[in-house]
């Protein structure tokens, strides 16, 4: 089971998709790989990688700035930055090959300032004071809670989008064991567990309406489309039937 990318994972819609899914693929690819036209200076994997290694020294810098040395500021840091390392320690080992296409000057600014720009969003309200949160649980607890989920976040996605990886490097077609034997998008999983301990930290409702755009407009068609496409393998009708979208039991 492959992942397509969050935001563009090519050009092909499958013919059995549905039609709501296929309209946001298509003004997604245009935002992305086409808008405004002329080159295509760069891959859609460096304006990814530019953002995800610049998270550590923007919020540093944020940190800095507003002379904001409280725990949950340092935690903040040491969630969101590191993440954005694994980040590219993955890219460097296994890259997704969804990430590889050249796309315009306008496409790259739009994918930052439409999605990528808005996680560094989320530091800054809570580094800079103008989200004050006040915690359901005692801050030592939240912090374990939201740390332990962007732990296991990061685990889920590395770990699927190795076997993806090296898998279909072997062979193609559906994978059905390892992390995909319960779950059908894994990778996807990993990152909401990611965002949404951001999220959790900041406890405004700010990231809440950008993660909902993301989860809304541009996961879930991605997984969408993505089972459209394997619906041609023979095979995929019984993993389906035994197995959930994103989360056994629930979904």
């Amino acid at each position: 089971m492959s992942r397509d990318s969050a935001i563009a994972s090519g050009h092909a819609i499958p013919a059995h998709a549905p039609a709501w899914a296929a309209a946001m693929r298509r003004f997604t690819n245009w935002l992305v790989y086409d808008f405004g036209g002329g080159p295509r200076p760069w891959k859609f994997s460096w304006v990814i990688n530019f953002q995800k290694a610049g998270t550590f020294v923007f919020l540093g810098a944020l940190i800095a700035y507003y002379g904001n040395t409280s725990t949950a500021a340092w935690i903040y840091l040491a969630m969101h930055g590191s993440y954005g390392l694994v980040w590219i320690i993955k890219d460097l080992a296994f890259p997704d090959p969804n990430w590889q296409v050249r796309i315009t000057i306008g496409g790259g600014i739009n994918a930052f300032l439409g999605v990528l720009g808005w996680y560094w969003v989320f530091g800054w309200l809570l580094i800079s004071g103008t989200s004050q949160p006040d915690y359901p649980l005692p801050d030592y607890a939240w912090f374990c809670l939201c740390i332990s989920l962007c732990m296991l976040g990061c685990v889920i996605m590395i770990a699927a989008d190795a076997q993806k990886y090296f898998t279909l490097r072997v062979k193609r077609g559906l994978i059905t064991d390892g992390m995909h034997r319960y779950i059908r998008h894994p990778n996807y999983l990993g990152e909401m567990m990611i965002y949404g301990s951001f999220a959790l930290m900041v406890w405004h409702w700010l990231p809440v309406l950008v993660l909902a755009w993301v989860w809304i407009g541009l996961f879930a068609v991605n997984m969408v489309m993505k089972e459209a496409s394997l619906s041609r393998y023979p095979e995929w009708a019984a993993y389906k039937q035994r197995s959930w979208w994103l989360f056994p039991g629930i979904l």
